[in-house]
């Protein structure tokens, strides 16, 4: 089948989707970022992909998070999104805010993992071939390495910013330590750190409670969250017990002992907060996250048009009362 010549919707920025200033920058980012974590690689279907990718862009989600291990399998994800790129998405790629990562595995031996300067460059030539891209708007560190000097990180993330490959540097699961030591660097080489992107949920509050919501902000730099979702776990999936196509069912990226009685219990209140708020359980979940200003925007999967559709109705209402911040605290703290 020839899919049909694509032409975007000239309403796409006035769908309804809202735009944060991304810290001390002139970027600003849709509050609802699409992530091709999991759903984009060669396991799933390029027409789905394209189907969802496509109605992000029609709906005013200009900014699409990739990383280069995306998929399964490793680099199919950034492969997908290059199809995609080429086929229909190549006139508007100056409105475009595209990202990809290195510094988790990626390819075998010494030099495809971690913080090395050798890497960093190596993963983002080979990341900007298979997005069929000039350069992304910005490239992470996707994790701290102890094993590497942060000089040579941060110096290969000016370096790569310096190229022209990368218009923005940005780090991703830095600790407070590092990420201190990051923000330091990067602005006093003329990079200032655009954005730290972290694991943020109702029921995972590290970053909030360890200060990183608190530091990116002192120190002038977006906060980006993944996993908005707890993989899945605030959705309505897990309100009767762990359904068999699940993925804590395949306890792998999501544990199955993770899903207790009691977590289970603690959902079902959940929801019938979300109910009262006339919201489902993940779009609460979504709206939790954005009521923090200090957050440009909150990364969402999605495994179908429909699904992408729900969750980007969560922006309606980030409003939360004190009252319903006292409930959801008491029961996920």
């Amino acid at each position: 089948m020839i899919n049909p010549v694509y032409s975007a919707s000239e309403s796409r920025y006035e769908s309804g989707m809202k735009y944060r200033r991304c810290g001390k920058s002139g970027i600003m980012l849709p509050e609802v970022s699409l992530g091709l974590w999991q759903n984009f690689g060669d396991t799933a279907p390029l027409t789905r992909s394209r189907d969802i990718i496509l109605h992000a862009f029609d709906n005013g989600i200009c900014h699409f998070d990739l990383a280069n291990n995306y998929g399964p399998s490793y680099g199919s994800a950034e492969s997908t999104f290059g199809q995609i790129m080429q086929s229909d998405l190549r006139p508007y790629r100056d409105e475009m805010f595209i990202s990809t990562k290195a510094g988790w595995d990626m390819w075998p031996g010494p030099y495809g993992d971690k913080g090395s300067r050798k890497y960093l460059f190596s993963s983002l030539d080979q990341s900007l071939k298979r997005m069929k891209l000039d350069y992304v708007d910005i490239f992470y560190s996707h994790r701290y390495d102890p094993d590497t000097p942060l000089e040579e990180t941060m110096q290969a993330l000016v370096d790569i910013v310096r190229s022209g490959k990368a218009l923005y540097a940005g780090i991703s699961n830095y600790p407070r330590e590092a990420a201190e030591f990051a923000y330091r660097y990067l602005r006093e080489h003329d990079t200032p750190c655009l954005l730290h992107q972290l694991k943020y949920n109702i029921l995972h509050r590290e970053p909030e409670d360890e200060g990183l919501l608190a530091q990116a902000d002192n120190n002038g730099s977006g906060f980006i969250v993944y996993s908005p979702l707890a993989q899945g776990v605030l959705t309505d999936r897990y309100l009767n017990g762990i359904p068999a196509d699940s993925r804590a069912a395949k306890d792998f990226s999501l544990k199955k002992d993770s899903i207790t009685p009691d977590m289970i219990d603690a959902l079902k209140e959940l929801n019938k907060i979300a109910e009262e708020r006339g919201q489902s359980l993940a779009q609460m979940a979504l709206a939790w996250v954005l009521k923090d200003r200090r957050v440009t925007s909150v990364i969402v999967g999605a495994s179908s048009v429909e699904q992408l559709k729900t969750n980007m109705q969560s922006i309606r209402n980030t409003v939360f009362s004190d009252e319903e911040i006292r409930l959801i605290d008491q029961l996920t703290r």
